[in-house]
């Protein structure tokens, strides 16, 4: 098998390029959206071909280059399917499989530093790929992004624990300059999560560890739940060609639909009708920064002064009365017009930024 570790030294991330001799079918995990020039000039170089980018979970430190590589060399992405993100192509969960050749990554869910880690398995190679869940000497951190310490300490002992002690590991990152460790060495030497700690000692330890707010996480993380770079323009079958400007899709009565990863990224490219009351506008869910407060009763005459030809959001509660309000739009003849899937609901639930 070819396999290679790299590195990013912004963000102390390990990139892992495995590839089939034979096949030169190849698989990257964690690639970082700065390297991507880099890691499609080691494929060419070693002559792979690229058959999916994965990730371990949803990264805050870093850009993923999931997206950009899809684009690029016509991989398929993947995540899991608790990673809260529509941009993958596979949703991945316990026992699924990635094949690439004549190798197999077999799929572990091990939530804990996020609700969506996975660890990747090569079973035969002896070789296990652990993301943040399990670092070297450490663990992933779990006071955001639905960490939780207990569920933590229980997918590294159920999960990475039962492999065989020779397994070795790579983590998603090391600040020390270590590179691999083994299920053995961490059972013995990880101060944290190593077997001679009970579960009560390492929620101890990770409640105490006042670590600082992440620094990349208000770019990052908006940006990974759409992949890093979202997937080029497509529409669902149900939508008119005419209308198609982002990636759109229907719902049961028709309206065009957006994402809430998508709107993210993309806040500043159209305009984000907040159809709300100005209670709720306030109230505890929160609106998104860019967005203006039309209540849906005054949506009809407010309408009259915007362009028709811009891009309009509509965003409410849960999509109800967002629908509404694009189906209104449509028939004012505004051409580039999509309802926000779930609402504010929806955002709030993949933790994006509100005001």
């Amino acid at each position: 098998m070819i396999f290679r570790q790299l590195f990013d030294p912004d963000s102390s991330t390990y990139t892992y390029l495995l590839g089939d001799e034979d096949t030169r079918e190849a698989v990257l995990i964690d690639p970082v959206l700065e390297q991507v020039e880099r890691d499609v000039q080691l494929l060419d170089d070693l002559g792979l071909r690229l058959a999916y980018a994965l990730d371990t979970h949803v990264h805050a430190d870093h850009v993923t280059a999931l997206g950009r590589l899809r684009e690029m060399t016509g991989s398929r992405t993947g995540l899991s399917t608790r990673a809260g993100v529509g941009c993958s192509d596979l949703s991945l969960g316990d026992g699924d499989v990635v094949p690439f050749g004549r190798y197999r990554l077999d799929v572990r869910q091990t939530p804990g530093h996020t609700d969506g880690c996975l660890t990747f398995v090569l079973h035969e190679q002896g070789m296990a790929f652990t993301g943040d869940a399990l670092l070297i000497r450490g663990s992933g951190r779990t006071d955001f992004q639905q960490g939780n310490a207990h569920t933590l300490f229980r997918s590294v002992r159920e999960k990475i624990f039962t492999l065989p002690d020779a397994t070795l590991l790579y983590p998603g990152h090391d600040y020390k300059g270590r590179t691999v460790t083994s299920v053995g060495e961490e059972k013995r030497l990880n101060p944290r999560l190593g077997l001679a700690k009970s579960e009560a000692e390492f929620v101890a330890i990770m409640d105490n560890l006042q670590l600082a707010y992440p620094k990349k996480i208000d770019e990052a993380l908006p940006r990974n739940l759409a992949c890093g770079v979202p997937r080029g323009v497509s529409a669902s079958p149900d939508v008119p060609a005419e209308r198609v400007w982002a990636p759109l899709s229907a719902n049961d009565s028709g309206v065009p639909e957006l994402r809430a990863e998508w709107v993210a990224t993309h806040a500043n490219e159209a305009r984000l009708v907040d159809v709300r009351e100005d209670v709720e506008f306030k109230g505890e869910l929160g609106h998104i920064a860019a967005a203006e407060p039309v209540p849906l009763a005054t949506l009809k005459d407010a309408a009259r002064r915007w362009d028709p030809t811009e891009p309009v959001i509509t965003i409410c509660r849960s999509g109800r009365r967002s629908g509404e309000a694009a189906l209104e739009l449509l028939s004012q003849g505004f051409t580039r017009v999509a309802s926000m899937r779930g609402g504010m609901l929806a955002w709030r639930e993949l933790r994006l930024p509100v005001v």
